[in-house]
């Protein structure tokens, strides 16, 4: 290895998620073999030097398996996989999206997801309204809007917005929640990293640009080649398809662990000043050229909540949603964790998911929202959550009522968008 090459330890496996269909009503028989796999992977993983934080399940579309029940039955429905989860090792459930695209969807479902958060502790849910086939779904945004509204009155901080997330032009197969969902006939699963360290060791005081790019990608590589080996014989003794690793480089509130402080690290004076989207989109590129199995977003996490120096920089107003959405346009994940005011209107809500699914489309990126009114909580005040997950950063500021008209005018459209 050349200098600046060596690591003191491997990424992190942020989740093993194993994506499976299930029945209704639910089949407890079916979660043996999936107890089976995940005490598996862990040991796996950990005789390979990887620390697995959690190990996960992401089903099929949740209306698919209740449209012979209807909405009403989702809160109910989602109690079962979640104990079930519980009883057998797996620490967290996605029950998958409405899929808002398709033109039988029943937005009902849409209305329901409140309840079934606030019946649950560790189920995550989603609603896709944008696609390049579909255009954008308008009503479903501004029913979006309103759900997440009502989440943030339901749960105290409004933490359960944590657990919902908006998606536009996302498929199947992402190990990151809440945007995972399965769609396929066999049980498969994917990898999600923990992988921010891995910047910030290869772009601090590289002499060059070109070095910090071949150090990242060589340590993306050399991460990867020991992950694929452990999933390769999970896939041979279980058969469960391999669906490949998403690289996409999510931090965690420390410095060491921190995208924001591997592109202050890379020159950038302060994260959000000029630069920052170069900085962005060269980790990107790092990403895109290693060579690895890869699924899901492979991009630039950039969670306001969860990445120490963007919280700290919050502070210092450095960046806004718009130059988040910016950033997105290179990295390819969207807006995560946002705080935003408690009084943030509806309608304010419904046209920055709007931006998002657009420039998804125009884009050709999959990218997420997930917006957090923090109720009591005006911008500029400081957020207080105690979860481990989290540092707590400065709310961030709306413009006002958004695109009002455009959503009275044209609630059943969907218009599409095209790069």
């Amino acid at each position: 290895m050349a200098c600046g090459d060596v690591r003191e330890e491997p990424v992190r496996i942020r989740s093993v998620t194993v994506g499976t269909n299930l029945g209704y009503p639910v089949d407890p028989a079916h979660f043996c073999t999936l107890e089976a796999f995940q005490q598996d992977a862990r040991l796996r993983f950990e005789n390979a030097g990887f620390e697995v934080q959690t190990v996960r399940l992401a089903t099929q579309p949740f209306p698919l398996l209740l449209r012979d029940e209807g909405a009403a039955k989702a809160p109910r429905f989602a109690r079962k996989p979640e104990s079930l989860c519980q009883q057998h090792g797996l620490d967290y459930c996605s029950i998958g999206p409405v899929v808002a695209t398709s033109s039988e969807c029943d937005l009902a479902y849409i209305d329901v997801i409140p309840a079934v958060i606030e019946a649950t502790d560790a189920v995550f849910a989603s609603v896709l309204v944008a696609s390049p086939q579909a255009g954008i779904n308008l009503d479903a945004i501004d029913r979006c809007a309103q759900v997440i509204s009502e989440i943030a009155g339901l749960t105290l901080d409004g933490f359960g917005n944590v657990r919902l997330a908006v998606l536009a032009n996302c498929g199947p197969g992402s190990p990151f929640f809440p945007a995972s969902y399965h769609q396929a006939p066999e049980t498969g699963f994917s990898i999600a990293t923990e992988a921010a360290d891995l910047a910030v060791t290869a772009l601090t005081g590289a002499p060059s640009l070109a070095e910090a790019d071949r150090r990242l990608v060589g340590a993306i590589e050399r991460e990867a080649e020991t992950i694929e080996r452990v999933c390769q014989s999970l896939e041979a003794e279980f058969g469960f398809v391999y669906g490949g690793i998403d690289f996409s480089l999510a931090p965690f509130p420390v410095a060491a662990r921190s995208i924001g402080q591997a592109i202050e690290g890379l020159g950038i004076d302060r994260f959000g000043s000029s630069g920052t989207l170069f900085a962005v989109a060269l980790i990107k590129r790092a990403i895109e050229k290693a060579d690895f199995t890869s699924c899901g977003f492979c991009g630039v996490m950039l969670p306001v909540l969860e990445d120490l120096a963007l919280a700290h920089r919050s502070t210092e107003d450095l960046f806004t949603i718009d130059s988040l959405l910016l950033y997105s346009s290179v990295c390819g994940t969207g807006l995560d964790t946002i705080p935003l005011p408690g009084d943030v209107e509806v309608e304010e809500l419904a046209a920055i998911l709007l931006d998002v699914a657009t420039l998804s489309l125009v884009c050709d990126k999959p990218l997420t929202a997930r917006l957090m009114p923090i109720p009591g909580k005006k911008a500029g005040e400081m957020t207080d959550f105690n979860f481990e997950y989290f540092v707590n950063a400065e709310i961030m500021a709306v413009r006002g009522r958004g695109t009002t008209r455009i959503f009275e005018e044209n609630a059943s459209a969907y218009p599409a968008v095209r790069a």
